[in-house]
């Protein structure tokens, strides 16, 4: 892990950061439906996938969400921290065997109720191998200004 300080004014609107690819696996949907309770055969049924329109067993999306923002955990900000989460969406399935890989923008900054903090969004696009999109998000983040250290 790297930490990289990063204040509200450091921040600038049309930055981005790709990660790297990382491959789905059944192991992954199997700990995560342990993990989770959710056992549907959806994710967990091969024969009867096989029967459903995808033909084949599918990652939750909460493992694709869960899989790609650890991805994009690289540095640690101490100067930020998440606030959560808005607008996710599932776009595509993501199946057994994709390898999926994560493009963060930031999009927008605006003052915070407090003087202290501003708000930054950074807009997350996940893509699977064959540069489909597979799911978006923004993720909220509250960042201390430089003037509240000062």
């Amino acid at each position: 892990m790297i930490f990289k300080s990063q204040f509200f004014e450091d921040y600038t609107i049309g930055d981005t950061r790709k990660t790297l690819g990382r491959t789905i696996t059944e192991t992954d949907i199997v700990m995560h439906a342990g993990q989770t309770g959710d056992f549907f055969p959806h994710h967990l049924d091969a024969e009867w996938c096989k029967t459903q329109p995808f033909k084949q067993r599918i990652a939750h999306g909460t493992l694709t969400f869960s899989v790609a923002i650890g991805m994009t955990a690289t540095e640690i900000n101490p100067e930020a921290f998440s606030k959560g989460y808005d607008r996710l969406r599932f776009i595509k399935p993501v199946f057994i065997g994709d390898t999926i890989r994560v493009e963060v923008t930031i999009i927008e900054k605006k003052d915070d109720k407090r003087p202290q903090f501003g708000q930054v969004v950074e807009h997350v696009d996940v893509f699977n191998q064959n540069n489909e999109l597979v799911m978006v998000c923004d993720h909220l983040l509250l960042a201390n200004r430089k003037s509240a250290h000062n």
